[in-house]
């Protein structure tokens, strides 16, 4: 049976201002402009977000897949249909629990996969990584990690100067998991080396990262400039000052420009105490950071931060509403190789769509062809 959504349909392409999607069962079939349709609610692709920890309460960090679940309904509920779940630096035996507990939730669609931020990462940016967890990248370890997922681990982040890095990020490409460049310490040359051997990502780009200098570009000049690679971008006007924000996008442009949340399980809970990757955190006004010993807060834990949140920093940084679309969907959707299936109102793709009023605020939630009880 043919549903129809009527509104200002946002493509990638442009604002079709009377326009309607049509759908058949969990696909669209069409997009088209329907003059008698007069200006409703914008229709903006289904969000996908690729680094998340948690929200509503709920985290993915535990590899508690009951918690997992509620976490993706949280996000689900901001408009965000497609999802990895985002581990922090953990000992082996937890990323091997967490692995084997969300795969059943991979193949339900819950979750499009797994997120290994660390334990590969450098101690001098590691941020709120818990650092007793970090170490030097394993390729056998990794092995046994992917073959137990089966399918299920869809992206790696590591810093690229570390020992073993570049061969970790040869096996990722060779089982087609991708490979991202962050909390990393690394010179400029030495970043371009990860993207040589085939890392595609920039994990929240210039968050836990050397800082770019005339005289020692560093990894921020390294990633934004490749052709290759994605930047992801946290867009709450707290990772990020919104002229940086407008800048790394105008310079990677929408189709390498990617919005996440870097969300924690405070994401739509009140101000508190709350605990990421086995240490404590204190969100205040919004704001996660590690809980100083002193009471000093201490680095930035994450946010609390949802999709739709993130598309309405961006619009305010100067960023048009097609191309702001394309970083919330279409652009992270092909950095994990889903692409094909979501990411765009396209005739074909899975009929993933957010229904927005004219303040950006969600209204409506539909993921495979069906609307989401709110």
């Amino acid at each position: 049976m043919t549903v129809r959504v009527s509104g200002k349909v946002v493509t990638p392409t442009g604002v079709i201002r009377q326009g309607c999607v049509e759908l058949d069962g969990d696909r669209i079939t069409a997009v088209a402009e329907y003059p008698s349709i007069r200006d409703g609610h914008w229709i903006v692709p289904g969000f996908v977000d690729i680094h998340t920890h948690g929200g509503g309460g709920h985290t993915f960090t535990t590899g508690d897949a009951d918690a997992a679940r509620s976490a993706a309904a949280f996000h689900l509920g901001h408009g965000t249909t497609t999802l990895l779940a985002s581990l922090v630096s953990s000992p082996y035996q937890l990323m091997r629990d967490a692995t084997e507990a969300y795969a059943p939730l991979v193949k339900e669609g819950v979750l499009a996969g797994v997120h290994y931020e660390g334990p590969y990462l450098s101690a001098v940016r590691c941020g709120a990584q818990n650092p007793d967890f970090l170490r030097d990248p394993s390729v056998d370890e990794l092995s046994e990690l992917l073959a137990l997922g089966g399918g299920t681990v869809r992206m790696v982040t590591l810093a690229p100067e570390l020992p073993g890095a570049l061969a970790a990020i040869e096996l990722l490409v060779s089982h087609r998991v991708v490979a991202a460049i962050g909390h990393t310490d690394a010179t400029y040359e030495q970043t371009g080396a990860g993207i040589i051997a085939g890392a595609t990502v920039a994990t929240h780009l210039f968050n836990g990262m050397r800082g770019p200098h005339h005289r020692e570009p560093g990894p921020v000049f390294a990633l934004l400039g490749s052709p290759n690679v994605v930047c992801e971008l946290v867009a709450d006007g707290v990772h990020l000052h919104q002229g940086a924000l407008a800048f790394a996008a105008g310079v990677a442009g929408p189709d390498r420009a990617a919005l996440i949340t870097d969300a924690m399980a405070a994401a739509g809970m009140p101000d508190g105490g709350y605990e990421l990757g086995g240490q404590p955190v204190v969100v205040s006004d919004g704001v996660v950071r590690l809980a100083g010993v002193d009471g000093t807060p201490g680095a930035i834990a994450g946010s609390t931060l949802t999709m739709d949140a993130a598309l309405r920093h961006t619009l305010a940084a100067g960023v048009s509403i097609v191309d702001a679309c394309r970083m919330a969907a279409t652009t992270p959707a092909r950095a994990i190789g889903l692409g094909e299936r979501v990411g765009s109102l396209t005739p074909g793709l899975r009929a993933d769509l957010v229904v927005l009023d004219d303040n950006l605020n969600v209204v409506r939630v539909m993921r495979a062809g069906t609307w989401l009880d709110r």
